[in-house]
């Protein structure tokens, strides 16, 4: 880091004023209106991608009002009954906990490990349930907006995915691949697959040779550090206020390695700012704004010092955000044209409490309509076979013009959907892109609204000062856990909320004379989606199940008392945006069985009954309202449907019955209709 601009990062971070600065770019973004010609994504002239470092989402926005977060009215449960937030030891419970040190967001909280072994050692199989044990206490530290009130301020003015999800189960080079290149070579050519952080040398098509190969500008912005080494490894030094912490993952592959001069990809990857002859980190980044030269297509890698990994503070990375707004806004008319998305390559060792989707891992494990085969790891002497992915959620704020009002977009996502905007703006394809993510994850439109006029900005929060110890690396922090962990509390409130495509639907119907009972899963005609199925009584759990847009599929579960099953079934699912449904009930009596569709604004209910009397029905709402009583004589099919108009759209509904205790139905989740929506009121009040 050269002099001038220590003293500037020691002045930006010596203040209230000063950090008041920093919200000035956002400020200043917010106001700039977009360019709106065609109404279309084809008004982003401009995509600047900056993927910064290890955090997960509940990490730093597990606080934040409005998102999936702490208040989660619908937790996954692990198989000893409690809630997903309940990670043992092995002796007792730990539950996220805000460390206590004074300035947090600025503190050096030590990294967690991050890589293959130990990310499927805490997955367990999709149980969920070992986080630390294979990460370590600090696993659930947490941050809040006292602490981070930059990244806070950026989510109440653009717009905060909260089912944004890193692509891979380990470390930052095979995250970045994704992000890169849609894949990690796991189709074993070219040098793949890449696990971790090996850098050895791969053959495989990026991205940005195809965006080369169509026309497409592009570039990278980085500090050049001391270059590229005998070794192959490129701008990660000792000195961690230059170079690119090695996160410019293009120069892992051997046509960038040998590019000369003249060569774009060397011309475009291997040139930046030189930090020792007294050059800025953005001076390339502005120069280009304001002489009319920003690619159409662009990344940025920091600094190790800026990247926000472990055991790096948070709020440095926030200065490094904010000067690079400052850059992107130098000209207005380029702003209201450009894309700005902020995400992290993975999650460091740190929680996230939403099972990540996954592709079934053997016919025993579930199904899909579409083959998972190239999202699976057979094993090697050295790493365990598993999923690539999904990881754990990562945060991803999506800042530009068409993003503005301090919304969160709820639809599944991965590094893969960065590729997809560019595939869909640009025309360009990416290949490496697998079937089964191409189904379950979007493309991050949803995150745009791109036919409305400018929306009017959220005001910002206030910001507390905050103040560098000094520009050397120091030793971690470790937080010592609470004595009595108890769940946190996350902010009261709601925020609007993107429409998405999903119309999910899961039916259940029992084979009493069998002793079996069947589930079908469907997504709907507009959105593939992923389920999740656990059981309260069985332990050959959990399931994964698929469905591409507008197919279905369907499994049988034994509830004749095998795999630890008492003769009756218990099962849940879990699906996208807070989507639940839950099946209980006897094994060998026939009963009533209870459907679910969105309908409208509205959800109708189906009552059905296989039994031999009359029953008795009872319907409760999560939401408020009297409970309903319907009977329902045999053979015949009751109809009822639910007004969520006092919900917004959201609905909990439980239905009982009269004739066995064991029965419960319980349907979860939010009728989408194309229109901007609000947060789930349940989170509000948790």
């Amino acid at each position: 880091m050269t002099e001038v601009n220590r003293r500037r990062f020691l002045q930006l971070a010596g203040g209230t004023a000063a950090f008041t600065a920093l919200s000035e770019s956002i400020a200043k973004a917010a106001a700039i209106p977009a360019g709106h010609h065609r109404g279309t994504i084809e008004d982003v002239e401009h995509v600047v991608v900056l993927m910064q470092e290890n955090r997960s989402f509940d990490h730093y926005f597990g606080a934040l009002r409005g998102v999936r977060g702490f208040g989660d009215p619908h937790p996954v449960a692990l198989d000893n009954g409690k809630s997903v937030w309940h990670q043992s030891d092995g002796t007792k419970d730990l539950l996220p906990f805000r460390p206590e040190a004074d300035d947090l967001g600025m503190q050096f909280l030590e990294g967690l490990p991050h890589s293959w072994p130990d990310g499927h050692a805490a997955y367990n199989g999709g149980k969920y349930d070992k986080w630390v044990p294979a990460k370590g206490a600090t696993t659930m530290a947490y941050l809040t907006r006292e602490d981070i009130p930059f990244h806070y301020a950026l989510a109440d003015t653009f717009t905060v995915c909260d089912a944004y999800h890193c692509s891979f189960i380990g470390s930052t080079d095979p995250n970045r691949y994704y992000m890169w290149t849609g894949f990690t070579g796991n189709d074993g050519k070219g040098g793949g697959p890449v696990l971790g952080n090996d850098e050895a040398g791969y053959d495989w098509t990026t991205y940005p040779e195809r965006l080369e190969k169509a026309g497409i500008s592009w570039k990278i912005y980085q500090d050049i550090g001391d270059g590229l080494d005998a070794a192959g490894s490129w701008g990660w030094i000792q000195d961690a206020y230059r170079g690119n912490y090695g996160d410019n993952s293009l120069l892992y592959f051997n046509k960038y390695r040998n590019a000369k001069a003249g060569d774009p990809l060397y011309d475009k990857a291997r040139t930046g700012t030189d930090a020792r002859k007294g050059e800025g980190y953005f001076d390339g980044l502005r120069a280009d704004v304001l002489g009319g030269r920003l690619p159409q297509v662009s990344w940025i890698t920091a600094p190790e010092a800026f990247s926000e990994h472990s055991n790096w503070p948070s709020n440095y990375g926030a200065w490094y955000i904010s000067q690079v707004l400052e850059a992107l806004t130098a000209d207005p008319k380029v702003w209201a044209k450009t894309a700005l998305f902020i995400t992290y390559d993975e999650n460091d060792g740190f929680f996230d409490h939403l099972v990540p989707p996954l592709p079934p891992r053997s016919a025993e494990q579930g199904k899909s309509t579409v083959d998972v085969g190239p999202d699976l790891f057979a094993g090697s002497p050295t790493h365990v076979a598993g999923p690539y992915g999904l990881g754990p959620r990562v945060p991803m704020l999506v800042v530009s013009p068409w993003s503005k009002g301090g919304y969160v977009c709820s639809e599944t996502l991965d590094h893969t959907s960065i590729v997809r905007f560019l595939e869909r703006r640009f025309g360009v394809e990416e290949p490496n892109i697998s079937p089964w993510r191409r189904a379950i994850c979007g493309d991050l439109t949803s995150a745009f609204d791109f036919s409305r006029k400018d929306s009017r900005p959220a005001g910002l929060p206030d910001t507390d000062a905050y103040e560098p110890q000094d520009n050397d690396r120091h030793p971690d922090y470790k937080p010592t856990p609470p004595a009595n962990p108890r769940l946190p509390r996350q902010e009261r409130g709601l925020r609007p909320a993107r429409p998405l495509r999903y119309a999910p639907l899961v039916d259940g119907s029992a084979d009493a004379k069998a002793g079996k009972f069947t589930l079908t899963f469907a997504s709907g005609k507009k959105a593939g989606a992923s389920f999740h199925v656990t059981s309260g009584n069985r332990t050959d759990g959990p399931w994964t199940y698929t469905t591409e847009a507008g197919k279905s599929v369907s499994d049988t579960w034994n509830s004749a008392n095998s795999n630890g099953s008492d003769g009756s079934y218990d099962l849940t699912v879990h699906g996208p945006n807070g989507f639940v449904r839950v099946f209980k009930g006897p094994g060998k009596a026939a009963g009533p069985e209870v459907t679910a569709r969105h309908d409208g604004d509205d959800v109708e209910l189906a009552f059905t009954n296989k039994g031999t009397r009359t029953v008795g029905l009872r319907l409760t709402s999560g939401y408020g309202g009297r409970p309903r009583s319907f009977k329902v004589r045999p053979g015949a099919t009751v109809r009822h449907t639910v007004d969520l108009r006092a919900s917004r759209r959201w609905y909990d509904l439980t239905v009982t019955s009269d004739a066995d205790g064991s029965f419960l139905r319980r349907f979860a989740g939010h009728v989408e209709n194309g229109r901007v929506g609000v947060s789930d009121p349940a989170i509000a009040t948790a």
